[in-house]
C-alpha cells in the first residue's frame, strides 16, 4: 500500500499525507493510528489542534470513536514551526480550522525532512471546499479520503450536514448539530430546508 511505502521511506526526506472527509468518517482515528506506528517506530511524534477545538478535550485530540492522544492547541500555523524541533513526525487535526498559511507551514517542515499528517473537513457544512484543505490537496503526496455512512439510506457519505439553524461557517458540534449523508440525501435535505 503506498502509504506504508511512505512510512519506510528515509526520515531525512519529509512529505505531506492529507487524511480528508465528512464528519464521522474515522480522519481523527486514522491520524491518531498513524501516529501510533510512528512513536512504535521510535520515532518523535508532536500533534497540533487549532486551539478553538475544545469538544472534547482542550489538550488532547479525540475521535469521536473516544480514541485519544496528546496534542497541543495552537492559534496560529506559524506557531506549528516554531514547537517542531527535534521531531520527526507532525500530526495536524482539524485541519480546516486553521488560517491559510498552513500549506506554507506544511512546506517549511517537509523541508526540515519531518513527515506531515493532516486530517480534516475537505467540505464545509454548505457542500463547499473547506479552509486551507484545497491547497494541501494539491500540495500533498499522499491524499486518503475517508467516508462516513449516510445516516438516511446507508450509502457512502461524504457531505456534513448540519441539522440546526446557523450560518456560521464554524460551528463546533457532533451528532446534534451534524450527519453524514450521500450526495443524493444532502441534495434533497438543502431542498426541503431551501423551501422551508
Amino acid at each position: 500500500m503506498f502509504n506504508e511505502k511512505l512510512e519506510k521511506k528515509n526520515t531525512r526526506t519529509g512529505w505531506i499525507e492529507v487524511i480528508a472527509g465528512s464528519m464521522f468518517s474515522g480522519k481523527t482515528e486514522e491520524l491518531i493510528r498513524r501516529l501510533r506506528r510512528a512513536q512504535y517506530a521510535r520515532q518523535r511524534i508532536e500533534i497540533f489542534k487549532p486551539s478553538v477545538d475544545i469538544r472534547y478535550s482542550k489538550i488532547e485530540v479525540v475521535s469521536h470513536n473516544e480514541v485519544s492522544i496528546h496534542s497541543t492547541p495552537v492559534n496560529s500555523s506559524s506557531n506549528i514551526v516554531l514547537l517542531s524541533e527535534d521531531i520527526d513526525v507532525v500530526g495536524i487535526d482539524e485541519a480546516q480550522f486553521f488560517d491559510d498559511g498552513l500549506p506554507e507551514v506544511c512546506t517549511k517542515l517537509t523541508e526540515k525532512g519531518i513527515r506531515v499528517i493532516v486530517a480534516g473537513l475537505d467540505m464545509d457544512f454548505k457542500g463547499r471546499p473547506f479552509g486551507p484543505m484545497p491547497d494541501l490537496f494539491a500540495i500533498a503526496e499522499d491524499v486518503t479520503k475517508v467516508h462516513a455512512i449516510c445516516i438516511r439510506c446507508g450509502d457512502l457519505a461524504q457531505f456534513s450536514h448540519r441539522k440546526v439553524a446557523s450560518d456560521d461557517k464554524v460551528l463546533l458540534g457532533e451528532t446534534d448539530s451534524y450527519e453524514p449523508l450521500c450526495r443524493r440525501c444532502f441534495i434533497e435535505a438543502i431542498k426541503k430546508e431551501n423551501s422551508e
